[in-house]
């Protein structure tokens, strides 16, 4: 594909992550191994794993005017996405706080901090070929912005994660929406990606683990099975599924082959620790789609 322009308006969180034997329940302690600090958040996640991918991306969004602000901003950006969009503001940067399991699973808890106070007024879309979003920030920040995309005929792609309330005008203006099967049950009742375009993108595809992803456009449905891999860490799978799905969508592929390479490379984000650490590069998933043809 060619060289892509990717706009993405998102959140950036400090992560920190625990490794354990086995997810706690409710209520419960479970002694984990050392702690990991790592540059994460939606947004971050996604701009890091479009720029590993081959596209041109620029991120906008917000941190503090603190440490944890400074340093995500500098390793956001030495991953080659321009951060000029970033805002520095007197409130805390995110914050997640992440357990992840032998074999991949996790659970992560979110304090949005600066993300939370994002607006948006003036968007530059010069040049991009889709714009790209999450919701770890505002949903009237996502609804400003997606209004200017439209404006500019610019693709508008939404991973509505994690669920919010409230995104009924946000739908009408989507080109593309991606979800997993608990955000779509919680938008629609099922799974089923047809009953998503109802409510106003598209196309929509939802995720569906080691299953794979399914997905609906105007053209019909799709389902693509999941790739084997060795997986050690799911934490950044979704977010990198979701960069190729939007960069192959905006290079014009059929909604099947772009589901194809996003499943790809959501595998392949599996087989290393921690999520932008993990993010494969675009040689890597033509190498596994080419081993798997």
């Amino acid at each position: 594909m060619r060289e892509l322009e990717l706009v993405v308006v998102g959140s950036l969180n400090m992560d920190l992550t625990v490794p354990v034997t086995r997810l706690p329940g409710r209520g419960e302690t479970v002694a984990g191994a050392a702690a990991v600090r790592a540059a994460g958040g939606k947004g971050a996640n996604q701009a890091v794993a479009a720029a590993r991918l081959g596209a041109r991306v620029r991120l906008v969004g917000q941190v503090g005017d603190d440490a944890l602000g400074r340093e995500l901003l500098a390793a956001v950006a030495r991953e080659g996405v321009d951060v000029s969009g970033v805002r520095q503001v007197p409130a805390a940067t995110g914050l997640a706080m992440i357990v992840v399991e032998d074999g991949g699973e996790n659970m992560i808890t979110v304090a949005r901090g600066a993300n939370g106070l994002l607006r948006l007024t003036d968007l530059d879309l010069t040049g991009a070929d889709a714009l790209l979003m999450q919701l770890e920030i505002p949903v009237a920040a996502c609804l400003a912005a997606a209004r200017q995309a439209r404006a500019h005929g610019v693709p508008v792609i939404l991973n509505a994660a994690p669920y919010t309330q409230g995104l009924e005008e946000l739908l009408t203006q989507v080109d593309l929406l991606i979800v997993n099967e608990g955000e779509a049950a919680a938008l629609c009742g099922g799974t089923d990606p047809a009953a998503l375009l109802a409510l106003g993108p598209r196309a929509a595809v939802v995720t569906l683990g080691e299953h794979g992803a399914r997905g609906q456009d105007a053209s019909g449905a799709c389902q693509v099975p999941s790739f084997p891999v060795p997986a050690v860490d799911a934490v950044g799978a979704g977010d990198t599924f979701c960069a190729q799905l939007a960069l192959a969508h905006a290079a014009g592929l059929p909604l099947d082959q772009a589901v194809r390479r996003a499943c790809a490379a959501g595998a392949l984000a599996t087989t290393g620790h921690g999520a932008q650490t993990a993010m494969p590069t675009g040689d890597q998933v033509e190498r596994l789609l080419a081993r798997a043809s």
